[in-house]
């Protein structure tokens, strides 16, 4: 190789560099004790949002919802809560257990029951206790 190619090679790393970084996207944390971050326009003021997708979980008077990105929650007038979907919060009574027969005993507030397996036990918000039956009755799952 001659001179001539060496100096186009870095001509060319040095023009991709600069473009590179001129493409640096900075994204905002979370804001620390006395910094705010910067305010968005008004609710119903549109503004100029990419249509990048990075969803975040954004909140508005207790209301939460999934946005594109932060920009678009921001313009709509909420406030960013965390990175990613908004999860619904699934209640241990929601949950779907299986037919599975494998007693534990479980309490709640110092009521011992007895489950036919542990998922029943959780979802009915009884914490378990050890395997087996409880001693003594202590009622049923409810298959029985």
């Amino acid at each position: 190789m001659n001179l001539f190619n060496f100096a186009k090679i870095g001509a060319i790393t040095a023009i991709a560099g600069t473009i590179l970084a001129a493409c640096v996207v900075v994204e905002e944390g979370p804001s620390g004790p006395g910094m705010r971050p910067p305010p968005g326009p008004p609710p119903g003021q549109g503004s100029i949002c990419t249509r990048e997708y990075a969803p975040v979980c954004a909140e508005r008077r207790g209301d939460r919802q999934t946005f594109g990105n932060s920009c678009v929650a921001r313009s709509e007038g909420f406030r960013v809560v965390h990175p990613g979907e908004c999860r619904a919060e699934q209640r241990p009574w929601e949950r779907a257990c299986t037919r599975e027969y494998r007693p534990v005993c479980a309490e709640r507030r110092g009521d011992r029951q007895s489950f036919n397996n542990p998922c029943e036990a959780e979802s009915n918000g009884y914490r378990i206790i050890r395997d087996g039956e409880c001693r003594g009755g202590g009622g049923g799952g409810r298959w029985r």
